[in-house]
């Protein structure tokens, strides 16, 4: 048994805020009324307020919003509470600086099992996430998967553009994730937790894409047998993402012009003005300024949509991120199947990354499912994957001779042992494709250096 004096000792106001004091997370705790009545010396060093300046107030007053942002459970009505729920959040100081933080909430109960409050302990990891980003150590971010130069430039652009409402333009091929970009600023800001509602605009049609953007009132057309909310009003609080934004109609653009100026919008057939919160990404493969030029979009919304232009690179100009995303997607299929993901070959790999992926990321989860279905073994060759990744296949048997005359045992010896084995740099010094290199060393393994 403890010493009843210890016992005394720790349940003491006095010596239980000195513990708290010293521990590295911040503690905030409020009751039911978002009243605060405990906050440490670590809260106050990451929010950059002082504890007279919280206690005894809401929370929300003090912070100036929900400080858990939109997963606030005592925002509208009776609180949603669940017993412990953790996420990480950003949130800004006090001074006005960024920071990202693990964040975590646990219900309070008192003697009887009553809900009495909320303690929430969160802990600053702002520093170690740039390091990891920066040190290259992290290769996936918000679901997104990259470890080139380009990609890791596009993460912090991310983070950066997270912390405004202003609209973002997203521009990229088919295929590149704009979906996915969009859906990491979103979450990454403080409507995280708030709907994300993605939009299509080439995929809806003509006549039904204003009442999809704004919603009807009942009767305003054939159909029409109720009023319905529009994507803007269902994602109020939270983002909007307008994707092949280009195809939107003249009519439609003038009146998403209006609402990105006033904030206000009028539902099909009705004539109540509606009002909504919500932060505006859009998206396109297609090139906004010559779509301008050519008067199919309207210029003055361009430069109310591309306020922070975002553009993805194509995986061709990434070639390295290749074995990352057919790894992960690789993965994907072995967790959903239970079976053990085949392993890549070299020459298939080669090939995958010598591919100029006109379709992008899209394109080769598609050419990984399809080798998986066609490989026999526990191993992906170059037989397995699709037809047009396989061009020498195509061309009849001249490629094949033509490589028999470039490459030989001896000259690849020679070339592997003056680049140390490095099989990039050889097939340059041998003047063929790393593909062709892979499978001659494939059908010719005594022509390996052996390390």
């Amino acid at each position: 048994m403890p010493d009843r004096k210890l016992v005394n000792a720790i349940v003491s106001r006095e010596n239980l805020i000195r513990i708290l004091d010293n521990l590295n997370e911040g503690i905030i705790a409020h009751d039911l009324q978002r009243r605060i009545f405990f906050f440490n010396a670590e809260a106050e060093r990451i929010t950059g307020f002082h504890r007279d300046e919280v206690l005894g107030h809401d929370c929300h007053e003090v912070f100036g919003a929900p400080f858990c942002g939109q997963r606030c459970s005592f925002c509208d009505g009776a609180p949603f509470l669940r017993e412990s729920i953790a996420y990480p959040l950003n949130i800004t100081t006090k001074q006005g600086e960024p920071r990202r933080i693990e964040f975590r909430a646990t219900l309070m109960r008192d003697d009887l099992g009553e809900v009495a409050g909320v303690l929430a302990a969160f802990s600053d990891v702002t520093v170690l996430r740039e390091l990891e980003r920066r040190s290259g150590e992290t290769n996936r971010f918000a679901n997104i998967i990259g470890a080139d130069s380009q990609m890791r430039a596009l993460f912090q652009q991310i983070v950066d553009v997270a912390q405004y409402d202003f609209p973002v333009h997203i521009f990229g091929e088919t295929g590149t994730g704009k979906e996915l970009v969009a859906n990491a600023i979103h979450n990454e800001s403080r409507r995280g937790g708030a709907p994300f509602v993605p939009i299509n605009c080439g995929a809806l049609p003509e006549g039904l894409i204003e009442s999809e953007l704004f919603g009807h009132v009942k009767g305003a057309f054939s159909g029409a047998i109720r009023d319905k909310k529009g994507r803007f009003e269902l994602a109020d609080g939270g983002t909007v993402f307008l994707d092949e934004v280009a195809d939107l109609p003249r009519p439609l653009q003038v009146k998403l012009l209006r609402f990105l100026q006033e904030g206000r919008f009028e539902k099909v057939g009705g004539e109540r003005t509606v009002s909504v919160n919500v932060r505006l990404i859009s998206a396109t493969n297609k090139d906004l300024r010559a779509e301008v030029k050519k008067n199919n979009f309207r210029e003055d919304l361009f430069y109310r949509l591309n306020v922070i232009p975002i553009h993805i690179p194509p995986l061709r100009e990434r070639c390295t991120d290749v074995p990352l995303l057919a790894g992960h997607f690789l993965r994907q299929v072995a967790e959903r199947t239970g079976q053990a993901a085949p392993r890549i070959s070299d020459a298939a790999m080669a090939l995958l990354m010598d591919y100029h992926w006109p379709g992008n990321v899209r394109e080769l989860q598609n050419a990984v499912q399809f080798a998986l279905v066609k490989c026999d073994n526990k191993t992906i060759m170059p037989a397995d994957l699709p037809l047009e990744l396989r061009p020498a296949q195509n061309q009849g048997a001249a490629p094949r001779q033509e490589r028999g005359r470039k490459l030989n045992r001896q000259a690849v010896r020679e070339a592997l042992a003056k680049t140390a084995g490095n099989k990039a740099r050889a097939a340059r010094t041998l003047g063929v494709g790393r593909a062709t290199l892979y499978r001659f060393l494939e059908e010719n393994p005594e022509a390996q250096v052996n390390d």
